[in-house]
């Protein structure tokens, strides 16, 4: 197996890991920003899950005057409405997320118990990562994020995750991915047939507790 992206990892409950939640972070951000949201989901202790908390690579991001910073992939162009991204940078972060969904089997978590979580560009490359994986997921879990590259994930959707458990929820004051964005995912995943749970918050592009404690509330529902 390649390497594996460096993570942070967390084992939550008193039983072996039974369960894995991979949690991509967002631009210019690192594995470590959601850690302090695992203690906050109020999961059960008998219910064994490993959080994984990756690092994304650090590279220039031309929207950012070619800035260089962890990052998914490079984003080109952005306005309120659209992005223009690099589309094999992507790729290659899909990449990535298949082998730490590969290493997760290797460690006996088959993908059936794996969810994939992402945060604005983590939630794009979750987006597309779960729902074209060939292997039936647990779930994905997007949050204040968009859909790329419609054409991509609608070419290569996988069956196995056609009925794929799928979290959307997105800020309504969020200036930096647009609402409109998030509905305009919610709206391509619906009209493919995905059932989307779809929640709005009154926030920026954060994350706030009531959305905390609902995606608690739905991964309680998931690993019952």
């Amino acid at each position: 197996m390649q390497d594996c992206l460096p993570a942070i990892e967390i084992e939550h409950g008193k039983q072996p890991p039974s369960h894995s939640v991979i949690w991509l972070h967002g631009l210019g951000a690192d594995g470590s920003d959601f850690v302090p949201v695992v203690p906050e989901l109020g999961l059960p202790e008998a219910a064994g899950v490993r959080f994984i908390f990756p690092h994304a690579p650090a590279i220039p991001v031309t929207c950012n005057g070619g800035w260089v910073m962890p990052a998914w992939y490079d984003i080109l162009t952005l306005s309120p409405g659209e992005r223009r991204i690099d589309e094999a940078g992507l790729l290659a972060s899909r990449a990535a997320l298949r082998r730490l969904i590969e290493r997760e089997n290797a460690r006996g978590i088959p993908c059936a118990r794996i969810f994939v979580a992402g945060f604005s560009q983590g939630g794009a490359v979750a987006y597309l990562g779960a729902l074209t994986h060939p292997q039936a997921l647990a779930g994905v879990i997007a949050l204040s994020t968009y859909i790329p590259s419609a054409a991509l994930l609608t070419r290569e959707v996988a069956p196995a995750n056609r009925s794929i458990p799928v979290f959307a929820a997105h800020g309504s004051g969020d200036d930096v991915v647009s609402p409109l964005l998030g509905e305009q995912a919610r709206d391509l995943l619906r009209g493919e047939g995905y059932a989307v749970d779809w929640r709005e918050y009154p926030m920026a592009h954060s994350v706030c507790l009531e959305e905390i404690a609902d995606i608690g509330g739905w991964l309680r529902d998931r690993l019952a």
